[in-house]
């Protein structure tokens, strides 16, 4: 009997080591702090340790493990297995995705924001540009058209943007050239102290951000209708990570994805924007409303040279830019 216990404790034991050897935890790096931005990310974590009762977790970081705009190196290195980042922190590391920050596209929603990424993040150029990262893109974090936040006088026509610094990255930096304005590119996080210290007096980002960083505290007007674009950031995973979850751990992370868009896309919708007015107005934040006409000259300045130069430029680079850029203004005259 002694022996057969002892034969049985011992299965036991190497059950226990085996169940426990399946069970994987993965760290994702994020920044700020929880908010619209993120809310896919925490909705992925909650289904797949559901769905795989514990034995995968997301450990969510905020920016405890990297900051944003080290995100890709970090997931290239296996630093951590999960991130998100924005393209245009760094455009010669991932190329292919800027022709989303392209000005003007003319993307009218969210959920088509969602449907043009996953295209294009699908697409081998796209593919086998973020694996020179050893980084999968996973999926979108949509935001709508950007517009600004600002300091001082309220500009009362485009051509009072004539040397105004204006905190704006990627394609919607570009955009802010043709009006006279002088781009900078700074993180987030670095915004409301660079607003404080004058050193920006306008600052471009999607309402979430205005919010979570500030910029509406100390914010004396903001652009309802500037729309020069938007930023694409995607959630990106580590290669070698990816592939060496178990099937049913890669089954519940990949089947959870359009859930985490759909909790995204609600919570930005129907909880961000609704907040967004009001917040405006118990502050006392002048409108400026441009009128069409004005529109249409910044657009016809911004849109075509910004989209030849990228095409220009990325096709130098290897890509098959052209078929990226018409595969997404494509996708947007036909109404997806």
């Amino acid at each position: 009997m002694r022996n057969i216990f002892g034969k049985s404790a011992i299965a036991a034991l190497t059950l226990t080591f085996a169940t426990e050897a399946v069970a994987t935890e993965w760290n994702v790096s994020l920044w700020g702090k929880r908010r619209a931005f993120t809310e896919h990310v925490e909705k992925l974590a909650e289904l797949v340790s559901k769905k795989t009762g514990g034995d995968f977790t997301l450990n969510i970081s905020y920016g405890g493990l990297s900051k944003n705009r080290e995100n890709l190196d970090g997931i290239s290195i296996g630093a951590f297995e999960m991130a998100q980042f924005c393209a245009g922190y760094h455009r010669d590391k991932n190329p292919s995705i800027t022709v989303l920050e392209l000005p003007f596209l003319g993307v009218s929603s969210l959920e088509q924001e969602v449907e043009l990424s996953m295209a294009l993040y699908q697409h081998p150029a796209a593919v086998k540009d973020l694996a020179r990262w050893n980084a999968t893109l996973l999926m979108p974090s949509p935001l709508p058209q950007y517009n600004l936040v600002g300091v001082g006088d309220a500009p009362v026509s485009l051509d009072d943007f004539e040397g105004l610094s204006v905190r704006a990255t990627g394609g919607i930096g570009a955009a802010m050239e043709t009006v006279g304005a002088v781009p900078t590119s700074m993180s987030a996080t670095e915004v409301r102290q660079a607003m404080d210290s004058g050193i920006v007096k306008a600052v471009a980002f999607a309402p979430h951000a205005h919010m979570s960083y500030g910029t509406i505290e100390n914010g004396k007007w903001w652009t309802t209708n500037l729309n020069p674009g938007t930023v694409n950031c995607p959630v990106v995973v580590n290669t070698d990570a990816l592939n060496d979850l178990s099937d049913d751990q890669r089954e519940a992370l990949m089947s959870s994805v359009d859930e985490a868009l759909e909790h995204y896309l609600d919570t930005y919708n129907n909880k961000t924007m609704s907040a967004w007015g009001p917040a405006l107005d118990q502050r006392g934040i002048t409108e400026v409303t441009f009128s069409d006409a004005e529109i249409a000259a910044f657009k016809e300045a911004a849109a075509a040279p910004a989209a030849a130069a990228w095409i220009e430029d990325n096709t130098a680079r290897g890509l098959p830019a052209q078929e990226l850029y018409d595969l997404v203004t494509g996708m947007i005259a036909k109404g997806m």
